[in-house]
């Protein structure tokens, strides 16, 4: 263990800088930071991947670091993604009393934890992760036709939840989708 904290002393000392310019020619300097942070903490978990000669180190630091890079980049679309569709799917309100919106999104909340866990699983699979019925059934390891029967009950459930916390008639919360409870 103390050899290794020599070596990544040694390497840490010799290589930040070089790994950090690395970085720094790609993205902007705080996020370059932060790949070259992420490089260094992968090589120390990896010490005995880490190549013995000296002149082969900073190219597989390269390598880390180029792959760190393009993780971050896919997140960072993944985010983008999710904000581009959170901002088409959020609901518009009027004017700038989003008060309904918020209570309606309370009362879906409330409504779905009194479900159970499998119910609030089926519902949620369906509605935040958009999966189709072959693979939600895939995830919670039922068949499709058995996942179907699940949800519809999870749905009238859900409903009944709803209808019992605000009492408006059964079958008017069939507009709402899950995600407006997040």
């Amino acid at each position: 263990m103390e050899d290794d904290q020599t070596r990544f002393t040694a390497l840490f000392q010799h290589h930040y800088p070089d790994v950090l310019r690395y970085a720094a020619r790609r993205i902007d300097p705080d996020q370059a930071r932060d790949v070259a942070a992420e490089t260094l903490l992968i090589a120390w978990r990896r010490m005995d991947d880490v190549p013995g000669k000296a002149e082969e180190v900073l190219p597989w630091l390269y390598s880390v670091a180029r792959n760190t890079l393009a993780n971050q980049q896919r997140a960072d679309r993944r985010r983008l993604r999710l904000g581009t569709k959170l901002d088409r799917t959020a609901p518009k309100a009027a004017g700038s009393d989003h008060a309904g919106a918020v209570v309606e999104s309370l009362a879906l909340r409330e409504a779905l934890a009194s479900l159970s866990p499998k119910d609030q699983e089926a519902l949620r699979l369906v509605g935040w992760e958009e999966l189709d019925m072959a693979s939600a059934a895939t995830v919670v390891g039922c068949s499709p036709g058995t996942f179907a029967v699940r949800l519809h009950r999870a749905r009238r459930r859900l409903d009944r939840a709803l209808t019992e916390h605000d009492g408006r008639a059964p079958g008017v919360h069939r507009q709402m989708a899950p995600e407006e409870a997040k």
